[in-house]
């Protein structure tokens, strides 16, 4: 059973296009987690953070851009656009916020849209209540005066500050935190005990689809246009007592460095992202051929010393669904990952789906493995009768008189060999995969250093 983590107040933030609501809900959670960008629409997804603010949690919104106040006059959006998705988003939201931020831009001043918005938000006493109206922009004494105009749209009187310089956000904190229900504060939870799971892919080969899937409602929007999905989406659950953080990424593409536009800094936070996760989930389309691409992504992966899962996406697309050719398939084609366990799935039919948490749960758990000297020196005796230390160079059989394990998440192990032998790049391989076998490290990536043991006086260490 999937449910959310946390119970927390929710306040959420709305406006037309380009007032500054990414630039405040960056500054009130203290995080670079939504895009910022003069070009309207950037925000299409709603981004959420937890705010700590005096003594009180909450939950913050950055909903897209709201184009037209009919949402909120008719209570109903039709159609299945992008942007239409993105005020069905925010209209969900807006219903059931503690706090709603109207945020209008002090600069450019009244606009058709903002009236129009404010006059739908007047007709609907369920939301007029709820409502702080905040004047952004105000970055000096100039911007101040204009602010009393927005007394015009009779939501209240205006709050002044500036996003972009943070002035005023503290003021606004304890504002927001005045009318939200009174709550205890419970005790930040340990980042440490998440498992941290990012989903990454080429563009459009079903990333957003399979999230939604996972989570059972619609939480990030899916259009078959690629760089849809423009920024990473934190949404944090609880599956089967443990507490998980899932991250839907841009689409990242070998041609990052040629991207335009949006797509180049959605693929530069995509691997941000996959710098703060446990597990990088790749997803491909099974209809459409492994490319270069994928290679690129799990390259990526490996330098993060990322834990991997393949999921082969679009199942129900396949004619023939023969799981042991299909997974032959892929270790051809992406040989070097043979360790990272393949889900067959169809997330627009939502068919197994549980099994990517069902997998995930235990990859966690191997990356945290830790063996014991005892458990290491008995799998070595075991394994070097099976297959002798083979030699990089010259004569001499090397021989190894420890490994160790260093340290764990991911596993990092020390094979300690003679003064003057020499290891054979196959027979670490060798190791790896025996110590995959016999200790389970399902999805992990596995690092052996080699070093050499020490003459101290004619003597080995």
């Amino acid at each position: 059973m999937i449910k959310k983590s946390k119970n927390l107040p929710l306040v959420v933030i709305c406006g037309r296009t380009n007032v500054g609501k990414s630039t405040l809900f960056n500054r009130l959670t203290e995080e670079s987690q939504a895009l910022v960008s003069d070009i309207d629409g950037t925000t299409r997804d709603c981004n959420l953070g937890d705010v700590s603010w005096s003594h009180h949690d909450f939950t913050l919104v950055d909903t897209a851009g709201l184009l037209t106040p009919d949402f909120l006059e008719k209570d109903k959006v039709k159609g299945n656009d992008v942007d239409t998705q993105a005020q069905k988003q925010a209209l969900n939201y807006l219903r059931i916020a503690h706090v709603i931020i109207f945020l209008v831009d002090t600069k450019a001043g009244i606009l058709p849209e903002d009236k129009s918005l404010a006059k739908a938000i007047n007709k609907r006493n369920d939301v007029k209540g709820r409502v702080i109206l905040v004047a952004n922009k105000v970055d000096g004494n100039r911007q101040r005066a204009e602010v009393a105009q927005f007394n015009k749209l009779g939501i209240g009187e205006p709050f002044p500050l500036s996003a972009q310089t943070g002035s005023g956000t503290g003021d606004l904190l304890d504002l927001i935190t005045n009318k939200l229900p009174k709550t205890e504060k419970k005790e930040e939870e340990n980042k440490d005990e998440e498992i941290r799971i990012c989903i990454v892919g080429k563009p459009n080969v079903g990333k957003s689809s399979l999230l939604n899937a996972i989570l059972g409602f619609e939480r990030v929007i899916v259009n078959e246009k690629p760089h849809t999905t423009r920024e990473p989406q934190d949404t944090k659950i609880i599956y089967k007592e443990k507490k998980i953080r899932l991250v839907d990424t841009a689409g990242i593409s070998r041609h990052g460095h040629k991207a335009k536009g949006l797509e180049k800094p959605g693929i530069a936070k995509s691997l941000k992202a996959l710098d703060r996760s446990d597990i990088a989930i790749l997803v491909f389309d099974l209809s459409e051929n492994i490319t270069h691409q994928e290679s690129k992504i799990v390259e990526e992966i490996f330098k993060r010393k990322k834990s991997l899962i393949f999921v082969a996406n679009k199942w129900d697309k396949v004619e023939e669904r023969d799981r042991k050719k299909w997974t032959q398939y892929i270790n051809h084609s992406l040989p070097f990952a043979l360790w990272a366990p393949i889900i067959f799935i169809s997330a627009k039919n939502k068919g197994k789906i549980n099994q990517v948490l069902d997998i995930a749960l235990p990859v966690a758990e191997a990356r945290k493995t830790e063996l014991s000297d005892t458990q290491l020196k008995k799998f070595l005796s075991r394994v070097v009768k099976i297959h002798l230390p083979a030699k990089a160079k010259g004569t001499k059989t090397p021989h190894i008189f420890s490994i160790k394990q260093k340290r764990s998440n991911p596993p990092v192990f020390i094979v300690k060999i003679g003064a003057k032998d020499t290891l054979h790049f196959s027979y670490l391989r060798f190791l790896e995969n025996r110590l995959r076998e016999q200790f389970d490290f399902l999805g992990t990536p596995i690092k052996l250093i080699v070093e050499k043991n020490k003459r101290v006086h004619g003597q080995k260490s």
